[in-house]
């Protein structure tokens, strides 16, 4: 007698990103615009949550990177929303029967202060990603003043994803 047996392949990914600030671009952190008189400057929107959350995706699904998919000397994606490229990779995720387990997300940014924009951020991930809002985490810390980032020179994101799709076991 075959006894058929669902069970799950689970994988992780890590994503990071960091973009410089600039006083002649807008701020967009996880697909939302953020109020404040710099922004990232990026090939894309310079979305740096959006980039490692992709990077993270890609890595869980063995299947590349951001820079492969998307290269910065394509000027397809030159300026691009950076939400069209996260559905794009989602798509393909998808495909796969991938889903997700949780996405954890920590922003570094010594200004501005995040704090209130987190809940915003959250819900437009999970909407991107087709995610149960539960599922996805921010988290905003400063750099205590150190490096770039603590100079206010630039802002920097982390991504852990973890994907699960089912597999039949045979016995």
């Amino acid at each position: 007698m075959k006894v058929v047996d669902t069970t799950f392949e689970y994988r992780t990914g890590l994503g990071t990103d960091i973009h410089r600030l600039d006083e002649d671009e807008k701020l967009f952190l996880g697909g939302v615009e953020i109020p404040f008189d710099k922004g990232l400057v990026g090939h894309s929107d310079g979305d740096v949550v959006i980039h490692a959350v992709i990077d993270a995706i890609l890595g869980a699904a063995c299947i590349g990177d951001i820079g492969e998919f998307f290269p910065n000397s394509d000027e397809r994606y030159h300026n691009i929303d950076s939400k069209k490229l996260l559905s794009f990779v989602i798509e393909i995720t998808e495909s796969e029967k991938w889903e997700f387990v949780n996405i954890d997300i920590v922003i570094k940014a010594e200004e501005p202060n995040l704090s209130a924009y987190k809940k915003q951020i959250k819900r437009s991930i999970a909407d991107i990603c087709g995610a149960d809002f539960a599922k996805v985490n921010i988290k905003a810390k400063t750099n205590e003043g150190m490096g770039a980032v603590g100079r206010c020179e630039a802002i920097e994101a982390m991504a852990m994803v973890l994907l699960r799709r089912a597999v039949k076991n045979k016995f």
